[in-house]
């Protein structure tokens, strides 16, 4: 047992050693705006054989390196040193040596002197410190609870919170609320990061709220040369690739910027209720939220809808999206949609319906939408989910407090109550020799809605698969597929759009069965 607990940890070793001389051989081997001799100390550090004097001189380095004065203007530089770093901490964000030799205290303390020492952080090339220190907070809290309490015990919270408010440039900002976001995600750094919770509410919704028009005035909307040189460099990492490359890469990090603010709001919303008041307060942010690309608007990812999510689990955060008509809107589109995040949105409308409070806004809004959806049965981690919805619109009186509903919800309800309670109980009492005579009928109903789509007439064939409808048994769900998918072929061919998602949806919903 000994030996094979040497050879793990041989292995072990040899591991991380391979790992650190691939960093060094990148550094050596990469041209880029910074001179290499300006983290010479890093290098000879890490190259260092014996494991014992490479700790001490790491130790060394970090501890030093907050109060350094070169510049990089006598071919030294304290920023070349915190990028060598940041692509060590990004290479191996889960290797705990660098963090427990000081790496992240280190870059908190750098992060503080930036701030508060204006002088020092515009002299030569440490404009660059700032971002590359709060990336490095960023990459080695990602995975790790214990990296982030050491963050935490750094004192990198408030520095990060100054950076999320535009102390800086948005460039920093990004950075900021990516590693803010990590620090609020673990049971042991919230607290630390709730303490601050009035202030950083505020911040991260401006945040996500104005980026986007932020990164276009301050860089996109500007001519090359007078673009921020350091912004320019960071984003073409040494590649080049011009005005276009800068752009393309300047509206990525706009984007990821608005998707880590909202991250963070998820996180501080995730554990402390009352941040919800604060975060609904701004209903300008909700109906903004929907047409963020970080938020509803963008499929690929669940930043949005899981803020929206967290807050329809409280009186206050269902209030406020009950009230707003673009976020329930923009909640029946990814309800209906194929994305990754469907049950998501689904959820949130289900929790809306199921308080007394909020379901005949909701109900009227989405009504119309969400029976596209009752034949839906397995739907990510949910089951049974169209017998869910058809029972949260279908409260009773009581329930609902017997306030009238607009026309369309109205006619949505009867169809729905038609579809599900009274043709579902009359077919079930049906002999089933009836049911086969209703089946073979809506076959041939079919079959003539075919011809008449093949001739060109449109209205004949809906009107035939519509009848077919009607007559198909609700059990037989591959043939009504068939016939919804067939509908929307004609709901596009009179170029009736909101008709055809309404059925290529409820065709989507019987097709369904698993993720």
């Amino acid at each position: 047992m000994e030996l094979n607990t040497r050879s793990k940890q041989s292995s072990n070793t040899k591991g991380k050693a391979k790992a650190m001389a691939k960093i060094v051989e990148e550094e050596e081997e990469t041209e880029d705006f910074f001179s290499s001799s300006g983290c010479g100390c890093f290098l000879c550090a890490i190259k260092q054989p014996d494991a014992r004097l490479r700790r001490a001189s790491l130790a060394d380095f970090f501890r030093e390196l907050p109060y350094c004065e070169d510049d990089g203007s006598n071919g030294q530089s304290c920023a070349a040193a915190v990028g060598a770093v940041w692509r060590a901490a990004m290479a191996a964000p889960d290797d705990p040596e660098l963090p427990s030799l000081g790496a992240i205290r280190c870059m908190s303390l750098l992060l503080a002197r930036a701030l508060t020492d204006a002088a020092w952080c515009g002299r030569g090339d440490n404009v660059y410190v700032p971002y590359y220190a709060a990336h490095v907070i960023g990459s080695y809290t990602i995975r790790s609870s214990a990296h982030a309490e050491l963050a935490v015990a750094a004192g990198a919270v408030r520095p990060l919170m100054a950076l999320l408010g535009g102390t800086m440039t948005w460039v920093e900002q990004r950075a900021a609320a990516r590693a803010l976001g990590h620090l609020a995600s673990y049971d042991a750094t919230f607290p630390a990061v709730a303490r601050h919770a009035a202030e950083a509410v505020p911040l991260a919704v401006r945040a996500a709220s104005t980026c986007i028009a932020d990164v276009y005035a301050n860089f996109v909307a500007l001519a090359p040369i007078r673009r921020p040189k350091y912004q320019r460099d960071l984003m073409a990492c040494g590649l080049g690739g011009g005005a276009d490359a800068e752009d393309r890469k300047a509206e990525e990090w706009a984007s990821q910027l608005q998707c880590w603010s909202l991250y963070f709001l998820s996180c501080l919303a995730s554990r402390d209720l009352s941040s919800h008041a604060m975060i609904c307060q701004d209903a300008v942010f909700l109906r903004e939220l929907s047409r963020m690309w970080g938020g509803l608007a963008n499929g690929d990812s669940p930043a949005g809808v899981g803020l929206l999510r967290l807050l329809c689990r409280s009186p206050v955060g269902r209030a406020a999206i009950a009230a707003c008509r673009d976020a329930l809107s923009s909640l029946c589109d990814l309800a209906r949609s194929s994305d990754d995040w469907q049950y998501m949105a689904v959820d949130c409308l289900l929790l809306l319906l199921d308080n007394r409070d909020t379901w005949h806004a909701v109900a009227d809004a989405t009504a119309a939408c969400l029976i596209d959806l009752v034949d839906l049965r397995h739907l990510g981690p949910r089951r049974r989910l169209g017998d869910a919805i058809a029972t949260a619109l279908l409260r009773d009186d009581d329930h609902v407090g017997g306030r009238e509903l607009g026309v369309e919800a109205k006619e949505a309800m009867g169809s729905l109550r038609e579809l599900k309670q009274e043709r579902k109980e009359i077919e079930e009492a049906m002999p089933s020799d009836e049911l086969q005579k209703r089946e073979i009928l809506a076959k041939e109903k079919k079959r003539e809605g075919n011809d008449s789509f093949l001739h060109g007439d449109v209205d004949k064939a809906i009107d035939l698969y519509t009848e077919a409808l009607e007559l198909c048994p609700l059990s037989r769900r591959r043939e009504r597929l068939v016939l919804h998918s067939n509908l929307a072929q004609c709901r596009l061919a009179r170029r009736e759009a909101d008709a055809a998602v309404s059925d290529a949806t409820r065709a989507l919903a019987l097709a369904r069965r698993t993720t």
